[in-house]
């Protein structure tokens, strides 16, 4: 077992052992053609960003060397040369007789598109060129015109439903084949193509209409709300922006330890607005007659076809259970913060819904030391980007390598690409890492797409291309760049997704890695957060980056056991927003209002009362891009806790469980049924009762001090 490289210093074993590891591997890469300009992972961020280009003789290459985006007018060139080549799909398409070939073609067009929209829609949020933004936004509304076209072109959905329709052909399809026709069959049935002429035509009507009312909502859940500043109190509106005679309010401000403070922005960010309120109620109304119109009874029933849980009512089953199980130990931590805020403010001791963040977070400090500052010297980003390396090798048989790019090919200088490869099977893959704040650069951690896998018609593989954002600030001096442990456990978190990407070595880019449903998308990335919290794996890279000191023991145990400080309530809080997600898309025509229901929910599923006058409902951005299927967060933790607890909690290294894990699980993408993956990777086909048990029982197992204790 090879050690980090933080332990292998020059001269020793160890470190001999690793140089000559890489150069076999480099060996076997040029004996297969695989570009060779790699360096290692930690010194590509081990230092203050500075971009390492090649030169290429001068020639200037487009963003993640697509020739045309050298300039954002080549979007236009780009989204040309796609709708020419599509054009050519569907007329191959429509002659082609059924059979696996249909598929095939079929995927070829989604991948042509894909390929032009995808990069474009990361293009437009985050290239920091105010142009190249706006030319991939309007590539992106092109593209998507055309795609919504193709879902109502009868000719090309009559192509594939002859192809589902003749039984004999549609079992001589082999699963991933037959499963890659249906979704792209679902497609199209959700587009209301199967309908006569003039419900399609409603159903293209509400498709738009959900499309804007979408994007106006979510536009909407972040507008600040202001208030005349002569009614708040100089020491309440001195913590808020003001402009002229009014103060304006951007957010909860949930940290500030000023109750008033925390009062204040809760009832004044989460003041209704009656546009807002109309445009969710319209935006719920339209999907609800659009499930129906296609043939669902709810939007809900829609939305969780093919998914883990597959109905809302075993969603529903899953979050009452859940929310049983909780409810006493939600109580207790209600308790330990009614007790805390008593001590600190004893006029008013009432727990309301703007103390939990602040006074679970009081607790935390209180009781473990966790102060960020403390461990952020023993995380700098090129060991943690070491430490993946290492953890990936020993279980996946993995390495990355830093590559140099070419002038032109990343749109920002301290962005690093990183080529994944497998020790057996050469190149997997590229991830472009933009890892660091800039101005206008969104404030998210996310993972994106840009190039899906795919087995061409040539029988060579196309390379997946994705790109991990995070924002780590940027160095000081000569100093490294150093992580909190949340950052660091966000750094892990993102590397699941993307090795999920890589390893997702699926024959159509339609359901290339996490192109799955969303209740199983996030589960290889919340199992990396086990990983980050297990002592073994932080032993390996959690180096003091002046000292050399390793990361003490007891730190990493008190960081766990705060984890687990309110954790009850915060996953009440979850369960909370995710019946309030079904209950918006199940069987409801809205005869009450959203903030009714908003009310009486919370008031059920987590114990805090109501404050009148609020609608937390108008700031819940997820509706759009998680209607439905909120909950999800929950499910995929409950299935990343079943599968941390049998098959890596005895060993994290284990090679044999991590062979099975990329087989069973992360091979297949959304290219099987997610719950035949969970059942191939635990070997048992587990149940509701399972996973709540899984979630519940992380909050009493203290996984790290059960393997520190047994050393």
């Amino acid at each position: 077992m090879l050690c980090a490289p933080r332990l292998c210093g020059a001269g020793t074993a160890a470190s001999q052992l690793l140089r000559a590891w890489r150069g076999c591997l480099l060996a076997a890469c040029r004996a297969r053609g695989v570009s060779t300009s790699w360096f290692p992972v930690g010194a590509a961020f081990s230092v203050k960003p500075q971009g390492r280009r090649l030169d290429l003789f001068g020639e200037r290459l487009g963003l993640f060397g697509v020739p045309e985006l050298s300039a954002p007018e080549g979007f236009r060139v780009a989204q040309e040369k796609a709708l020419r080549k599509t054009e050519l799909l569907v007329e191959r398409a429509c002659r082609t007789p059924p059979g696996p070939l249909t598929v095939l073609i079929f995927d070829e067009l989604s991948d042509s598109l894909c390929r032009v929209a995808d990069l474009a829609d990361f293009v437009k949020i985050a290239h920091p060129d105010a142009a190249f933004r706006e030319a991939a936004d309007e590539a992106c509304r092109s593209i998507g015109t055309v795609v919504e076209k193709l879902n109502t072109n009868v000719e090309l959905y009559q192509s594939l439903q002859k192809l589902l329709a003749d039984k004999k052909l549609e079992e001589s399809l082999d699963p991933e084949t037959r499963r890659v026709a249906e979704l792209f069959m679902f497609d199209f049935e959700i587009s209301g193509i199967h309908l006569d002429k003039e419900k399609r035509e409603r159903a293209v009507d509400l498709n738009v209409k959900i499309l804007d009312l979408s994007s106006m909502f979510l536009m909407g859940t972040n507008v600040p709300n202001k208030i005349g500043k002569q009614l708040l109190p100089e020491h309440i509106r001195r913590h808020f922006i003001t402009y002229g005679e009014h103060v304006v309010i951007d957010g909860l401000h949930a940290e500030v330890p000023d109750d008033q403070v925390r009062e204040a922005a809760y009832k004044i960010f989460l003041y209704p607005n009656a546009d807002q309120l109309n445009c969710l109620e319209e935006l719920l109304r339209n999907r609800d007659l659009l499930a129906k119109l296609v043939g669902y009874s709810t939007f809900s029933h829609r939305a969780l076809q093919g998914t883990i849980a597959g109905t809302p009512e075993t969603v529903m089953q899953f979050l009452e259970k859940l929310s049983d199980k909780l409810s006493e130990r939600t109580l207790n931590d209600f308790e330990m913060m009614r007790g805390m805020k008593m001590k600190l403010n004893p006029q008013n001791a009432e727990l309301m819904p703007w103390d939990p963040p602040y006074y679970s977070g009081v607790l935390r400090a209180e009781r473990y030391n966790i102060e960020p500052s403390l461990y952020c010297p023993f995380f700098s980003l090129s060991a943690c980007m070491e430490g993946l390396n290492v953890l990936f090798n020993q279980l996946l048989g993995i390495s990355l390598y830093a590559e140099q790019t070419a002038k032109g090919e990343v749109w920002c200088d301290d962005v690093r690409k990183l080529a994944v490869v497998h020790e057996a099977e050469g190149l997997l893959g590229y991830i472009y890492c933009d890892f660091f704040q800039r101005a206008g650069k969104p404030h998210q951690d996310c993972h994106f797409t840009i190039r899906g896998g795919r087995l061409t018609e040539n029988g060579d593989y196309q390379l997946p291309v994705v790109v991990l954002m995070l924002n780590l600030p940027q160095s000081a001096g000569s100093s490294p760049t150093l992580l909190t442990p949340g950052m660091m456990e966000n750094l892990f978190h993102e590397m699941g997704h993307a090795m999920h990407s890589m390893l997702g070595r699926t024959r159509y880019q339609h359901v290339t890695g996490t192109r799955c449903p969303t209740d199983f998308a996030e589960v290889p990335s919340i199992l990396m957060e086990y990983f980050a919290s297990d002592y073994r794996v932080v032993n390996q890279f959690a180096r003091h980056y002046q000292t050399g000191q390793p990361l003490p023991k007891n730190m990493v145990s008190r960081l766990c056991e705060s984890k687990k400080v309110c954790a009850a309530a915060d996953m009440q809080l979850q369960v909370f927003y995710a019946t309030l997600d079904q209950i918006y898309h199940g069987q409801h025509p809205l005869r009450r209002s959203t903030t009714d229901i908003l009310k009486e929910t919370q008031e059920k599923f987590y114990g805090l009362p109501y404050v009148p006058n609020t609608a937390w409902q108008l700031r819940f951005s997820h509706l759009v891009g998680y209607g439905a299927k909120y909950y999800s967060y929950l499910m995929s933790r409950a299935v990343a806790s079943m599968v941390w607890k049998e098959c890596f909690l005895q060993d994290p290294f284990n090679r044999a469980m991590g062979e099975r894990y990329r087989r069973e699980m992360l091979a297949h993408g959304g290219g099987k049924e997610p719950m035949l993956m969970i059942q191939g990777m635990l070997q048992k086909c587990p149940s509701i009762d399972d996973f709540v048990g899984a979630l519940v029982s992380d909050l009493d197992l203290d996984f790290e001090t059960f393997f520190m204790d047994s050393e």
